[in-house]
């Protein structure tokens, strides 16, 4: 501590003297800074005693700078403009100490591959960031983001916001699974055997139409109606059922039901583009682009092992 601190100079009262000089008036200085005119009086009283000479003279109603003055506030601008602006910038965002919790949108077939792969990164270069997962599919995923319910979204969409980014991850493609101690599925899937076949599907809608009827528009047996993916390989195990599903979905359901097959389908049915989604706002959010980076190396990975 040097001498001034000693002389018990409240660096407050800078910020007074700043706003009385740039105003000319105590009173509209007392209006900007939501005090009184008596406190911004004495505040001014005891700068003039810790700084020793004079800081304003008065010229009719209003107050102009002494000499003093006008040498203290040319010193002073600078540096208290670096100390308001340190004081208002954002943190920086370090991953290892980050306590930031973000919101996740992911479709069904998303969590299930994206999920374990960024939690086990996490683990290890952002131990004290978690992750609130939302369940989103392209009817909601808009509204999720223009309100903020999700900082980011991994789905498939169509039509958003301007206010939305987007970003193409990688089209997977759809295969047929099937459990082959019953269904009667040869090697190569003929369209007479798809259509002749009960199918298990999962609609959003909660109806009987799938990808299939809707991008095709062709009907297929529909036995099953479910909301997502998640129980398709328990359902499709010991029974006949074909299950039309994204082959990222299928790799996934195999990993633990290893008796399971897929084949080809029967026509062409590439699917729409898996896309990662985010608010303009948080374009530049350091811990959004930190999550927004792994989920763009792990699509890249995932989408080239699925090829």
């Amino acid at each position: 501590m040097n001498g001034r601190y000693g002389r018990d100079l409240d660096l407050n009262l800078l910020r007074v003297f700043v706003v009385v000089a740039d105003s000319g008036s105590v009173t509209q200085a007392a209006a900007h800074l939501y005090l009184t005119q008596p406190a911004v009086s004495a505040a001014l009283r005891r700068l003039t005693s810790a700084i020793g000479a004079p800081l304003f003279a008065r010229r009719g109603r209003g107050l102009v700078l002494t000499s003093r003055g006008e040498r203290l506030l040319s010193d002073l601008r600078p540096h208290l403009q670096a100390l308001v602006d340190a004081a208002l910038a954002p943190p920086q965002f370090d991953p290892k100490t980050s306590e930031r919790t973000l919101r996740l949108g992911l479709a069904d077939s998303s969590e299930q591959w994206l999920l374990p792969l960024l939690l086990r990164e996490l683990e290890k270069e952002a131990p004290r960031m978690r992750l609130v997962v939302v369940p989103v599919q392209f009817r909601t995923v808009g509204e999720a983001l223009a309100t903020r319910r999700v900082d980011l979204a991994v789905t498939v969409a169509d039509d958003l916001p301007t206010t939305i980014k987007r970003q193409a991850l990688f089209t997977g493609g759809f295969v047929c699974l099937f459990d082959p101690r019953h269904a009667k599925v040869k090697k190569t899937l003929t369209e007479r055997v798809y259509f002749d076949h009960d199918h298990v599907i999962v609609s959003y809608n909660g109806d009987l139409r799938g990808v299939v009827e809707d991008l095709l528009q062709k009907s297929r047996r529909i036995r099953c109606s479910v909301s997502s993916f998640a129980n398709l390989g328990a359902i499709v195990d010991g029974s006949a059922l074909l299950a039309t599903v994204p082959k990222l979905v299928a790799d996934h359901i195999r990993l633990t039901r290893r008796h399971l097959r897929t084949t080809k389908l029967p026509f062409a049915f590439s699917g729409s583009a898996m896309e990662l989604l985010w608010p303009s706002a948080l374009d530049e959010d350091d811990a959004c682009r930190f999550i927004r980076e792994k989920v763009v190396r792990f699509s890249k990975q995932t989408g080239e092992a699925g090829r």
